[in-house]
């Protein structure tokens, strides 16, 4: 199994020739890397045009909506990306839980359209500083598995990518520790575990994403027990990136 690094560059950069620069420097960067699979999810506006020059590397999107088509004003189709050869797509990050007040219920439904139209959703679980003030962690992450992943069956979950991103690390320059994420990765796969099969809790892709940086990129998967990393501000930056990418390597 490849070590999987998801870019996730949210509403950056601000021109599409700032995002074709961006993604040409990453792709020379890392061409003679082969042990890592690298995802790329840029704004939905820069997609087709990134898409004629991916190369070798991969693209995802960033959200999509449940409804194959029609009158959802600013939405995106699971459809849509599956047109235009997206792989994966980034479901339930915790800023859409927060700014868009996602529920578990929607991020199940976008599961499952996605599924149906054979993307590999990333799904993103975590807790907020709050809820790990008040020892809820283990309580939020169980709910939030269970619920998004209501009725999808043993043959599908093997199809998702599961991003344990602790709210509180997101953006803030404190990462979660070795050991914290070591410990939270290994109860995401005891509730896989208690939901389908020991098999597939051991072979889901578990990735860690929370002020990740090339000084302790390789970390979160040498001594955590991540399967890859996902990486929001440092992949913004083609030089951050690639230094990333090769630190896992």
């Amino acid at each position: 199994m490849k070590t999987l690094i998801v870019a996730n560059w949210k509403m950056n950069p601000a021109s599409l020739k700032e995002a074709k620069t961006l993604f040409e420097a990453i792709k020379k960067g890392i061409k003679n890397i082969k042990n890592v699979e690298v995802v790329i999810c840029p704004p939905f506006v820069y997609l087709s045009a990134i898409t004629q020059s991916a190369g070798g590397l991969v693209l995802g999107a960033q959200n999509c909506f449940w409804e194959e088509k029609g009158a959802f004003t600013g939405e995106i189709s699971a459809p849509q990306l599956h047109d235009l050869k997206i792989n994966y797509v980034i479901i339930g990050h915790s800023e859409r839980r927060k700014y868009f007040n996602e529920t578990n219920d929607q991020i199940n439904k976008k599961i499952k359209k996605s599924l149906h139209e054979k993307l590999g959703p990333i799904l993103c679980v975590g807790e907020t500083s709050e809820e790990k003030q008040m020892d809820k962690k283990v309580e939020v992450l169980e709910k939030q598995i269970i619920e998004t992943l209501k009725n999808i069956s043993s043959k599908e979950i093997k199809n998702i990518v599961i991003a344990y991103e602790p709210v509180w690390s997101i953006g803030t320059g404190d990462n979660c520790s070795i050991d914290e994420t070591m410990s939270s990765i290994l109860f995401i796969r005891k509730v896989i575990f208690k939901l389908y099969n020991r098999e597939i809790s051991d072979n889901i892709r578990v990735l860690y994403g929370g002020s990740v940086e090339p000084d302790n990129a390789a970390s979160y998967i040498k001594n955590a027990g991540a399967n890859g990393l996902l990486v929001g501000g440092a992949s913004t930056s083609s030089e951050e990136f690639i230094k990333i990418i090769r630190s896992v390597a």
